[in-house]
């Protein structure tokens, strides 16, 4: 790479390259990297969004929720479908925008030349992680579009993830609580919701969704105790909204976004509300394509396939639909199966075009031990071939369901060459 401004494929390059290293968990590289630049995430008035299930959509919502109250508002989510740029959502003059593959591989450069600065007075030759880089340039990018007001997602848990470095009093919202990346936060829900919440500090304010098992929320009230903040509990509407974003699991999305605004900034009017209901997350049953229906899904673990399920009974009516399914290997194939079996009329399992991929055969597998029988299970190693597949058997008045990774998610929403495959 040269001196010269830097391209979209150098800036992908350079970020790929910093998977080989990893993820360590500490927050003192993502310091000095931003002090470094600046420290351009000081300016920000945030809502930090922690959970194991819609963090994307609650962030999104925020972000849109706060642009439409006339702030200078911009977003940060994680991970991407297609490319790196996708996580930063900047303001526009219609609303919000996702920042170009241009602007985010000049953040990217910047980024890039501070990181060099940090490991040089690092010992041992530690490196700056890829999350840690990209984390400092969506900072930056929101920084150099003027932004005031931000909504964050965590990337991994709380506790030691790269967005735990906002000053209080900030709005911190639990989206949910499931069990995910239990190598790194824990096998058990309570030990995972005590690692989220450690980014809770001194006057900061918890959005909760009501309902969480009693344990859960006597957790969260004294965790938050602890830590002298407080906790708003919000409930879905009566009312539905007419929400653009399909699955009953975006009413609860939305409530906590609106409640969480609402702490911040203060009330939200019913214009501004009508207009984010429009807000559409890519990757969350996004529908791609009619005759048959067929939508894409990012649901990974039990609980989001237990949610996508629901879903599926309400559009299906209770007809059940095909699925392409396809899994990474460290997840719960088994849970995540049986959360969907009782809307499975056929299955394609599948892999996404990732290393970490559970081999398709072995999901086959999964699903026969599930109770599925052999007729009704295709095994179909491409992504691409797996949901033209899928639509074959659900015939042209059927419903098709693809789901089981962001990976694969990408993989189906992205033309054929153009999406940057990570790891992480």
């Amino acid at each position: 790479m040269t001196d010269a401004a830097w391209s979209p494929a150098e800036a992908t390059r350079f970020l790929i390259e910093r998977e080989l290293f990893g993820m360590r968990f500490e927050l003192g590289r993502i310091k000095s990297l931003l002090s470094e630049l600046g420290d351009p995430h000081k300016t920000l008035t945030v809502v930090h969004v922690v959970g194991t299930n819609g963090k994307t959509s609650v962030t999104t919502f925020a972000t849109s929720l706060m642009a439409g109250l006339g702030l200078r508002a911009g977003g940060y989510v994680s991970p991407h479908l297609t490319g790196f740029h996708e996580r930063v959502l900047l303001p526009d003059r219609s609303g919000l925008r996702i920042s170009t593959p241009g602007e985010f591989a000049g953040a990217v450069q910047r980024v890039a030349a501070a990181a060099g600065v940090v490991e040089a007075a690092m010992p041992d030759g530690e490196v700056v992680t890829q999350f840690e880089l990209v984390t400092a340039a969506a900072l930056l990018l929101l920084s150099d579009f003027g932004v005031t007001h931000a909504a964050i997602e965590a990337g991994l848990g709380g506790r030691w993830d790269a967005t735990n470095i906002f000053e209080t009093p900030k709005v911190v919202v639990l989206s949910s609580i499931g069990i995910d990346h239990v190598k790194w936060l824990g096998a058990d829900e309570l030990s995972i919701l005590k690692e989220k919440l450690a980014v809770l500090g001194s006057g900061d304010s918890l959005i909760a969704p009501r309902g969480l098992p009693m344990a859960l929320s006597e957790a969260a009230e004294a965790i938050a105790a602890d830590a002298a903040a407080t906790v708003l509990w919000t409930d879905p509407p009566e009312v539905a909204w007419p929400l653009s974003a399909r699955g009953g699991f975006q009413q609860r999305n939305f409530a906590l976004a609106l409640a969480a605004v609402t702490e911040l900034v203060g009330e939200v009017d019913e214009g501004v509300i009508a207009a984010s209901c429009a807000c559409l997350i890519p990757g969350r049953l996004q529908q791609v394509n009619t005759g048959p229906i067929t939508f894409v899904d990012s649901a990974h673990n039990p609980q989001g396939a237990a949610a996508l399920a629901d879903a599926v009974g309400l559009l299906a009516g209770g007809a059940g639909a095909t699925f392409v399914v396809g899994l990474l290997e460290d997840k719960d194939a088994a849970a995540f199966v049986a959360a969907i079996l009782p809307q499975v009329k056929n299955l394609v399992v599948t892999q996404p075009l990732n290393p970490r991929a559970l081999d398709a055969q072995r999901l086959g597998e999964v699903a026969l031990t599930a109770g599925l029988l052999p007729d009704q299970i295709r095994v179909v190693s491409s992504p691409a071939e797996a949901l033209d597949c899928g639509r074959t058997l659900a015939g042209p008045t059927g419903l098709v369901v693809a789901a089981g990774s962001v990976h694969l998610a990408g993989d189906l929403l992205s033309a054929p060459g153009e999406r940057v495959v990570t790891s992480l």
